[in-house]
């Protein structure tokens, strides 16, 4: 081969991927519009308020809880300089639930680093898993540089707090104490790994908050990056986890043993170059086993400009008879979440619950937070919360509402300094109207008043649209509710 061969051959293996990755934004990129216009159904980030990674699903009862760490917006991150930055920013921890897989409530920052007095880094809030034992929930959290801490409620919701004072684990020669699992065996022995590019473990105690074993170093597992989650299922026991990245994609190991050996099985998700970056969260629920993950794909609808701003996504997994994982494609190529069951109208459903709400934002009721982590108050518990930042064109949709026999009324309560028309709608954005409302000015957007609407036609089972335009100043929503 000359060399001229040589270079051309060279050439073009470095120019692969950057080939590929261009045909996959391509690709996405008229794949995300069609979703945005509802011209096809597309497996889109489950959240659109706020941008989330490192999932961690915890499921309680008939409710499914995903505890989610948060990467910044640019307005939240304190220094300007900093704001068109490609870094991480992440200051606390959401929580997110839903009975159906397709309506999510959110409930705001559940916990900061505020919480963990002995820490000295503003940032750094990075991938946790919230575990419940002996009806508490623990929450483990990595503080990078300065090991693991945790934190304990008497509810999912918090509030939280810190019972140690100190890490619960801190090799101080390195920086590798990131991304804690926790897992409780059938036996009642409760163990711990975490780690990158190392995976370590060590057995707790029954109280949760300190060690029964030293910490061992486990052989190094093809693949294995970060991110480890620990789980069984029938008789094996699962480690899954982010795999060597760049790309990176969902690896796994299995065992028949809590604490090993493992064997490298391959992939959950495969690497793609749409994709830098992934975490994996796994749970049965209501029958069903569900992956979650993260993407870039929300940020992608305005900019495939790299920043870390990612968004979590779930897919259904399932089994072969063998106890392996069936590959599940990448998150955009699975068909949406199947709804497990209709969501009732005629209750109170919060207005931070919805399958799609592109460009609003929430916030918890009388607490105001700069996005600073001195300014951010301790792990509060659950709070009302609002939906603000509401815009002409904009609309919250909720998937699979069941009208029954037919709706008659429809309230809803918010707070408003002028005008904004609320029209509802049927299956799609520009479907059949079923109700027009109109909030006026309340006073304050602190002060909330109940507005009430006839409604016609809206029977059986529909998606439900609210839709908002004829904006004259800012409004926040509250709740609302259908009557018979």
């Amino acid at each position: 081969m000359t060399n001229k061969s040589n270079k051309l051959l060279i050439l073009t293996m470095l120019c692969q991927p950057i080939l590929v990755a261009a045909q996959n934004t391509e690709s996405d990129s008229l794949l995300l519009q069609q979703a945005m216009k509802e011209e096809k159904p597309v497996n889109l980030p489950l959240f659109q308020t706020k941008f989330t990674a490192d999932p961690s699903p915890l499921v309680v009862g008939d409710t499914l809880f995903l505890f989610t760490s948060h990467d910044a917006s640019p307005e939240d991150i304190p220094d300007e300089n900093e704001r068109s930055s490609a870094g991480f920013f992440m200051y606390d921890w959401l929580l997110w639930s839903t009975t159906d897989m397709v309506n999510w409530t959110e409930h705001g920052a559940v916990a900061s680093l505020k919480d963990f007095t002995w820490r000295s880094r503003e940032n750094g809030a990075w991938a946790i898993q919230t575990v419940e034992h002996n009806g508490k929930y623990y929450l483990y959290a990595p503080l990078h540089g300065h090991g693991i801490g945790v934190l304990v409620s008497d509810s999912p919701y918090g509030p939280y707090r810190d019972p140690l004072g100190k890490p619960l684990v801190w090799q101080r020669e390195h920086w590798e104490d990131i991304d804690p699992t926790v897992f409780t065996d059938e036996d009642g022995r409760t163990y711990m790994y975490w780690g990158n590019p190392h995976t370590y473990w060590a057995e707790l105690n029954d109280d949760m908050i300190s060690l029964k074993s030293g910490v061992t170093t486990l052989p190094h597992i093809q693949n294995y990056q970060e991110g480890p989650w620990l789980y069984k299922h029938n008789s094996h026991y699962y480690l899954a986890f982010a795999s060597t990245c760049c790309p990176e994609g969902l690896g796994y190991a299995m065992s028949d043993s809590p604490t090993g050996p493992w064997t490298s099985m391959g992939y959950i998700m495969s690497p793609t170059h749409r994709d830098r970056g992934n975490h994996p969260g796994i749970c049965n629920f209501k029958g069903k086993t569900y992956v979650f993950g993260q993407n870039y794909d929300l940020m992608h609808i305005q900019s495939f400009v790299h920043h870390e701003r990612r968004s979590v996504s779930a897919a259904e997994m399932k089994y072969n008879p063998d106890g392996t994982i069936v590959e599940v494609p990448y998150w955009l190529d699975v068909p949406p979440l199947e709804q497990l069951h209709w969501l009732n109208p005629y209750c109170r459903v919060e207005a931070e619950t919805m399958a799609w709400g592109y460009g609003l934002k929430t916030a918890k009721m009388g607490i105001e937070n700069t996005g600073v982590v001195a300014d951010m108050p301790l792990s509060t518990g659950r709070c009302n919360m609002y939906v603000y930042d509401i815009n002409e064109g904009e609309y919250i949709r909720l998937r699979g509402v069941d009208f029954g026999s037919g709706a008659k009324r429809f309230q809803l309560a918010a707070s408003a300094q002028g005008k904004c028309l609320v029209t509802l709608r049927l299956d799609r954005a520009d479907g059949p109207v079923i109700a027009t409302l109109t909030l006026k000015e309340t006073g304050s957007l602190e002060q909330y008043k109940t507005f009430t609407t006839k409604v016609h036609n809206a029977n059986g089972v529909h998606d439900l649209y609210l839709c908002f335009s004829g904006i004259t100043a800012p409004a926040r929503l509250d709740w609302w509710q259908f009557n018979k």
